[in-house]
């Protein structure tokens, strides 16, 4: 059974002829109404407000015919203006109701539809037969004033979701038009359906860029705030990648598409919110299995109610009428339908906006579970970029000295570490040649001749003898336990000095580890590195619980063992070898600016490549699921309360006379409960993790 994304009724896929694509994935309706508004809002709303335009005038008059004016052929005038809101304006009710017979289910429409022409067709028989039954009194006003507060409720619910839906628009409104196309010397303007891979574009400052492209030429600044929530500016040159939809805000650049259409990161980040508004969450379940039975049930039980009353209680049949269209129109489960679809709508808008992406409503609900974070460290905590932070000199060579040693015997090669120490010695200014000759010791170092012929040796312990090294071995140590590489190096046949390195640690590591277990939630840091390392970044984080020297399994046994335990485990990861624990966790957590392969594998993706994100994202589902649960309370509280009402329970204390308003009541709170579920839910754009 696949559920309509519109109202959330129950509709059959394998027969329902009322489908629907979007980005690849296929939606069922229960009528054409439901599909109408989700391919085409803007022509339901017109419709709607056409409808409403006929019905609120027509309706007064009858109002003002009924208890006011009581002229001799009023239920004539009546009628007929009654026939025009009933099968004019109410016309998509029963439009509904065939929709819901072809697909051999029942819908909210049914419910409406089948009321309200019960108490037309009951007026109907009285204004031209009026001997037929013995209480003669018409209820056009009741269908009319029905019909016009149904619509008036959808009215205001279709305004709450565009409003709800509001962050889905805005970034589809972030997709530009058009690319200024580089063809040899000439620049022409192409739309952005047709750029292809490979094409050459210009992107002038001020402008978006059209597609995800590498910059070939040119250096600017570019605003990704709308793509990843970062307010600074980041500086792009030759070889960056830029993301479509951001902006170009300084100087001119030549680009190159890299990804178009459906694959471009913009594109993906719209699915993925759209798919996640759509998507079922367990505890939606519930609410499904009530809602493929709800209809036939109420329709039962205003029939009996009625029936009970007429053949028992005594009641005239006209009142038998209005208990059976107030139980059918009380009854309609809007509220229950939207309840979940607009809170998750809401928060994944909401969770997008900050460079958080979800992939489903079900990453949701267990992020609002979570009492357990396992962190990898490279990427994850740190940067995934070694700095150089100490050059210590145990010679006469000044620190810049060692340091363009360094960097000389580091030209060739390849190393993460020697990339690091060539770019400190850049950032000093430090003019660096390429060595004369190079060689690579495995495992150990690197010993290399410069153009003076002078010999450098970097590297580790391994590489110097036990004279050379002298007291420098504590000095090493200590700079290790404080969780960093050290290199010794060497110039001559003597030790010039020691280049420290360390993955420094992310901005905002700290504060994710203090909000994590402020929250009450378990850390644990869990690493391929050394226990040394490990340690030293458990320490300046506050991490008690530390796991080192692990490989992909390791780490997926210690998830299965924290599981057996009874705890709900999300894992934060960015790298190839996180993949299966991010699998394997309740929660997968993916680094955005790790590797495709985490990505996939995670439930959420943190495009900011900040860790604070993943305590925000699991705040932001707590205060979802705490929105669901509000609504279906909600929902089911309103049926639970009002039917029985509907059924005759005040008659003893209030009479029958309760009929003269309890119709119009049931419109009015039916109408509007809808309305309250997604007012409710639009408060999720009031979020901010505490």
């Amino acid at each position: 059974m696949a559920t309509d994304p519109i109202c959330g009724m129950y509709v059959n896929g394998a027969d329902s002829k009322l489908n629907g694509k979007r980005n690849g994935r296929k939606y069922y309706f229960c009528s054409e109404n439901c599909k109408l508004q989700f391919e085409k809002p803007e022509k339901e709303m017109q419709t709607l407000k056409t409808a409403l335009l006929v019905s609120w005038p027509l309706t007064i008059i009858v109002v003002i015919l009924t208890y006011a004016l009581h002229l001799g052929y009023g239920n004539y005038i009546m009628f007929v203006l009654a026939s025009v809101v009933q099968f004019y304006a109410g016309q998509r009710f029963y439009a509904g109701t065939i929709d819901a017979v072809k697909n051999k289910s029942a819908n909210m429409d049914t419910l409406i539809a089948i009321g309200t022409t019960a108490a037309w067709a009951y007026s109907t028989i009285v204004t031209f037969m009026p001997n037929a039954f013995t209480a003669g009194g018409v209820y056009f006003d009741t269908s009319t004033i029905i019909i016009s507060l149904i619509l008036t409720g959808t009215y205001m619910q279709r305004l709450a979701e565009s409003r709800a839906s509001n962050a889905v628009s805005a970034l589809v409104a972030l997709q530009p038009k058009i690319a200024h196309i580089i063809d040899g010397k000439k620049i022409y303007d192409k739309p952005i359906e047709e750029i292809k891979t490979g094409d050459l574009m210009l992107v002038k400052p001020g402008e978006k860029i059209p597609t995800d492209s590498i910059v070939i030429d040119g250096t600017s600044s570019v605003d990704e705030s709308v793509i990843t929530g970062e307010s600074m500016p980041v500086t792009k040159r030759v070889g960056d990648k830029v993301i479509g939809g951001t902006i170009n805000a300084t100087s001119s650049l030549r680009i190159k598409a890299t990804k178009i259409g459906e694959d471009t990161a913009l594109s993906q980040i719209i699915k993925i919110v759209q798919d996640a508004a759509s998507s079922k969450v367990p505890i939606q379940k519930l609410a499904d299995k009530i809602s493929s039975y709800f209809v036939p049930i109420v329709v039962l039980i205003g029939i009996l109610s009625s029936l009970a009353w007429y053949l028992v209680g005594g009641v005239g049949l006209n009142i038998a009428i209005l208990i059976f269209v107030s139980v059918l129109i009380i009854a309609c489960p809007c509220a229950l339908g939207i309840a979940t679809p607009a809170a998750l709508l809401v928060s994944s808008g909401k969770a997008a906006k900050s460079g958080i992406l979800v992939k489903s409503g079900e990453s949701l609900q267990i992020a609002s579970k979570v009492d357990v974070i396992v962190l990898d460290k490279t990427g994850t905590l740190t940067k995934g970029k070694p700095e150089v932070t100490d050059i210590i000199s145990v010679s006469d060579y000044s620190e810049k000295e060692i340091l363009r040693y360094a960097a000389v015997a580091e030209m060739n090669s390849e190393h993460v570490l020697g990339k690091a120490i060539i770019e400190r010695a850049r950032k000093n200014k430090i003019r660096i040649e390429f060595p004369k000759k190079f060689t690579y010791k495995q495992g150990s170092g690197i010993i290399a001749i410069d153009k003076n012929g002078k010999r450098i040796a970097i590297g580790n312990r391994e590489l110097f003898n036990k004279e050379q090294l002298g007291n420098l071995e504590k000095q090493i140590a200590k700079l290790e336990l404080q969780g960093k590489t050290t290199l010794v190096v060497g110039v001559g046949e003597q030790v010039a000095g020691l280049i420290a390195l360390a993955d420094v640690l992310k901005q905002d590591s700290k504060k994710a580890i203090n909000a994590f277990k402020n929250s009450g939630r378990e850390v644990w840091l869990i690493t391929g590195d050394n226990e040394r390392v490990a340690n030293a970044v458990a320490k300046q984080l506050g991490i008690e619980n530390v796991l080192a020297q692990t490989k992909p399994k390791d780490k997926m046994e210690k998830i299965k063992e924290l599981q057996r335990d009874g705890k709900v485990v999300a894992m934060v990861g960015d790298g190839v070898n996180d993949a299966p624990a991010l699998t394997k966790a309740d929660l997968g957590i993916a680094i955005g600016a790790g590797t495709e392969v985490a990505i996939q594998a995670g439930g959420i993706i943190l495009i900011k490549n900040n860790i604070y994100d993943a305590f925000i994202a699991l705040e932001l589902g707590k205060r979802t699921m705490s929105k669901i649960k509000q609504n279906l309370f909600w929902a089911f509280g309103y049926n639970i309360v009002l039917i029985p009402i509907a059924a005759g329970a005040l008659i003893p204390v209030f009479t029958i006379s309760i009929y003269g308003f309890l119709p119009m009541l049931a419109a009015l709170a039916m109408a509007f409960s809808s309305v309250t579920v997604v007012s409710n839910s639009l408060l999720l754009t009031r979020f901010k993790a505490k």
